[in-house]
């Protein structure tokens, strides 16, 4: 694929103007005006979520979609929600995240060698984006992996995130499965491809992803950002 050529900042622009899934438009707005009644006093966001970290990152981490009530709300990938809560803690043991909790975009919070993003950009219902609707973000996702020029890992929460990976990259991937892990070709360079359970409570709660083994698969992230073996 051709690298794309814009700016962070001026993509950051774009995400959040993006109106074009008719369906996320109308459920990320109907959200922010119903809210959900522990946060009836706040201002929701409602807009398409930009991806957030450190420009100069050799290691990105893509997620799925904002929380309803999470990013959708504060503006800010896995802000205010538990699958923040989890992975910003899995983060800050590794040394990447300033702090170990993520409640809104005026906390403090910085990441040091690692940038966040999504698959999809605005919170669709029942947490599942159409194919379409994946496709409608995948440009926004080129665009910040090109800009993104030091990334030298990715690591992909989740197989809606691993194949949104895997559809930008000109080298085959295995079939996405928690600790994967391979070799790919993004815009002419090479990249590791690491993968994990998503941070969701659906697999936190249940056990089927659980601190000890997100910490493994950051470490092995961080160590592939880093050159050494992933």
């Amino acid at each position: 694929m051709k690298r794309p050529k814009v700016s962070l900042a001026t993509l950051r622009e774009e995400i959040v103007a993006c109106a074009a899934c008719d369906r996320l438009v109308e459920w990320r707005e109907r959200v922010a005006r119903e809210k959900r009644r522990a946060y009836r006093d706040e201002t929701y966001w409602g807009r398409p979520v930009p991806g957030f970290g450190d420009p100069r990152a050799a290691l990105v981490i893509v997620g799925l979609a904002p929380g309803a009530h999470g990013a959708n709300r504060t503006g800010r990938v896995f802000t205010g929600d538990r699958s923040g809560d989890f992975l910003y803690a899995a983060l800050h043991r590794a040394g990447i995240a300033s702090q170990p909790t993520s409640e809104r975009v005026d906390d403090g919070l910085a990441l040091t060698g690692a940038f966040i993003t999504l698959a999809a950009r605005c919170a669709p219902p029942d947490n599942h984006p159409s194919r379409e609707e994946l496709a409608s973000c995948a440009p926004f996702l080129a665009k910040e992996l090109a800009a993104l020029q030091n990334a030298r890992a990715l690591l992909a929460l989740g197989k809606i995130a691993y194949d949104a990976v895997v559809g930008l990259a000109s080298a085959d991937a295995p079939p996405f499965a928690h600790g994967a892990a391979c070799e790919i070709r993004l815009f002419g360079r090479r990249s590791a491809l690491l993968a994990s359970y998503h941070v969701s409570q659906q697999n936190t709660q249940t056990g089927r992803l659980t601190e000890a083994m997100f910490d493994a698969v950051v470490e092995r992230a961080k160590r592939a950002a880093q050159g050494a073996e992933g």
